[in-house]
């Protein structure tokens, strides 16, 4: 009976240390990239780069999402080669962007074609 009441107060005092998650105060912000509409004209995928880190591939029709602390963040978009021909990226580096991410706050983008290549365009949540 001792031993019962014992482990019990322990892990009582065990339970009470453990730090809670705080569900108003997140320390990171929501960035969701889309390829849904057919603004790129292209089969290729898409390389999405992070800080000059690929960290995606976007095929026609998909989006990702990321989890992102607060702060700059560069994002650079290029054609990757792949099993369609003509995918291969040229000699030189596409410019990046970069995107403001505030913590708790969901941002969503397109990729869209301009005349100086592929570049995010700001799009609504439409949840």
């Amino acid at each position: 009976m001792r031993w019962s009441v014992l482990s019990l107060m322990s892990i009582i005092g065990l339970w009470a240390t453990v730090p809670f998650a705080n569900a108003d105060s997140q320390d990171y912000g929501v960035l969701i990239i889309s390829r849904e509409r057919l603004e790129v004209n292209t089969s290729c995928e898409i390389g999405l780069y992070l800080q000059d880190q690929l960290v995606g591939r976007l095929f026609q029709e998909t989006s990702t999402s990321f989890n992102l602390a607060p702060g700059k963040t560069s994002i650079r978009l290029r054609l990757l080669p792949g099993q369609v021909s003509g995918c291969a990226p040229g000699m030189d580096v596409p410019p990046s962007m970069v995107i403001e991410i505030k913590a708790g706050e969901v941002s969503k983008y397109r990729i869209a074609m301009g005349p100086n290549g592929m570049y995010l365009k700001r799009a609504a949540l439409e949840y």
